[in-house]
């Protein structure tokens, strides 16, 4: 992109307000992007970073983000990247699991380098991230600067390893290939046809790392991605208005805080051509607003996981013609359809670990059980973790398809759409069978006392309970009153008449990632810790 759009803005990062109110940006150029890429690898290589080390990313979004893994990329050298938000124990795991020979951070993450010790063992290259915003050194001319040649890396040559969030499980380590970021580029770019030029507004730091390959200048937003929630919507939606944003990526609950900032204003995104929105299912309630927020534009919910992305993808015309009423009447989910180059078959549920060998048959349309995918786009394997590679991997003969169990539930109907029922180990179990978080979830999110709310089992497998945990709308107060209201609601559909109880939490716990996924297994203990019983049925 460098030689096709070398004076092309690549990337622009706030650095303050001018006289008038606008956003001052830093702005660099595809050339200058790639001559800073250029100044990290000397940087790294004078530490003494090598092809092939693997190389733990500790930095603040934005150019030193871009730059420093690109620089990586450069010298064969692979990043690592795990999202400090999933607390500093898991955190220390996975970076004592993962074995980085080298560390690039802040002075902050060196810091922790040294007081936890032992999980930064293997760590032999500890290299400075500067304080200035980019990495060019004083007096440094153009003239001066080593252009450096790209690794000649293949397609299954290990490429970065990229950690899952851990929102129903450990944070597991993900193998990635260039092949497989290839492949992802590809998809992403055809199913969604963004073109050179465009100018993109990633509310989730790493998925900036695409725009350069896409030809995209990114707007980097202001947001600490240590807390998304916090975001101030005003300010990200002056970004993109300031600067003609024509894709963004983000997850539900910001996208529905920038809808509802704006509805509340007036204010429209005219220059936006598609929103991608995902980390969670899309509320009925967002697709209605996109119709209104992106004039010229259309949301899009792409489904998929940090081990095989994108799997699917459906568009907010689908969704309001065809499939939203289905979703608020307890069908689940739809996602949309497999993207090209993307299998996908349903399997039935079980929780035994797998064998080698061809998966089991597949299910009828209609019926619900485990998803599994297959594509260039799938990760392989699991970094250090054989079983979890075994458990996730099925093989229809030694050399055949790879086929990557997604841990979610779900089905296809007769168009060929895939449908979320939601987290396979979230489903709550009961003596009359299965019950799937999406299929009561959005029906009793409709309710107006309701922020959200969360299906939760309690009891053992095969004999559970199944409850709702209710987190309230601003200004609601918990009740008998409100109980019973939504108990009323819950005995309309045959999805919900099994509800045991329900219960009210302040605040629930979430991924830092997406500030979208809940942590129901965490509800789940919260709620059988206080010890709930069963409220009348009348």
């Amino acid at each position: 992109m460098a030689g096709r759009q070398a004076d092309t803005a690549a990337l622009k990062v706030p650095r303050g307000r001018l006289a008038d109110g606008s956003i001052d940006y830093l702005t660099l150029s595809f050339r200058e992007l790639d001559a800073e890429v250029d100044r990290w690898c000397a940087r790294l290589a004078t530490a003494g970073i090598r092809r092939g080390d693997r190389t733990l990313v500790m930095v603040r979004q934005g150019l030193p983000l871009i730059a420093s893994v690109f620089a990586l990329f450069k010298l064969g050298a692979v990043p690592v990247v795990i999202d400090p938000g999933m607390g500093l124990r898991s955190f220390l795991r996975c970076v004592a699991r993962s074995q980085p020979r080298a560390l690039l951070g802040i002075p902050v993450a060196r810091l922790l380098s040294w007081i936890a010790f032992p999980a930064f063992r293997s760590v032999a290259v500890r290299v400075a991230v500067p304080s200035a915003l980019t990495a060019r050194c004083p007096g440094q001319g153009e003239s001066a600067l080593r252009a450096f040649a790209p690794a000649a890396t293949g397609p299954d040559e290990l490429a970065a390893v990229l950690f899952t969030s851990g929102s129903t499980g450990a944070p597991k380590g993900v193998r990635y290939t260039h092949g497989m970021f290839d492949a992802q580029v590809e998809l992403i770019r055809r199913a969604y046809d963004i073109r050179p030029g465009e100018v993109d507004l990633p509310l989730l730091p790493v998925f900036a790392l695409f725009n350069p390959a896409l030809g995209m200048t990114t707007i980097v937003p202001e947001i600490d991605p240590r807390k998304p929630a916090e975001v101030d919507p005003e300010r990200i939606l002056q970004a993109i208005r300031q600067e003609k944003v024509t894709n963004s990526f983000g997850s539900p609950t910001l996208w529905r805080k920038l809808a509802d900032h704006a509805a509340a204003r007036a204010v429209t995104l005219p220059t936006v051509r598609r929103v991608l929105c995902a980390g969670a299912p899309v509320p009925p309630v967002l697709w209605e607003q996109s119709v209104r927020l992106l004039p010229h534009g259309c949301l899009h919910s792409p489904y998929g996981a940090t081990e095989a992305l994108p799997v699917s993808s459906i568009a907010a015309e689908e969704v309001l013609r065809e499939t939203a009423a289905a979703t608020l009447d307890g069908a689940g989910t739809c996602v949309g359809r497999p993207l090209p180059g993307v299998r996908v078959r349903i399997v039935p549920l079980v929780d035994e670990r797998s064998v080698p060998g061809a998966p089991v048959q597949s299910l009828a349309v209609g019926e619900i059980g485990e998803i599994l995918v297959s594509g260039a786009n799938v990760t392989r394997e699991y970094d250090a973790l054989p079983e979890a590679t075994q458990h996730a991997k099925l093989r229809e003969d030694p050399a055949g398809t790879l086929w990557h169990r997604m841990g979610d539930c779900g089905y296809l109907d007769a168009a060929g759409r895939l449908w979320f029922c939601g987290r396979k180990a979230e489903r709550v179990q009961t003596a009359n069978g299965p019950v799937f978080t999406e299929q009561v979830e959005p029906l009793m999110n409709r309710h107006p006392a309701v922020r959200r709310s969360a299906l939760v089992g309690l009891g053992p497998a095969g004999h559970q309970q199944p409850w709702l945990v209710v987190e309230l709308a601003d200004g609601v107060r918990a009740g008998d009153a409100v109980r019973a209201d939504l108990l009323a609601l819950a005995r309309r559909h045959p999805q919900t008449t099994m509800l045991a109880g329900i219960a009210f939490h302040p605040r629930f716990p979430v991924d830092v990632r997406h500030n979208a996924k809940i942590h129901r297994l965490t509800l789940a203990r919260w709620l059988a810790a206080q010890s709930p019983s069963a409220p009348p049925a009348s």
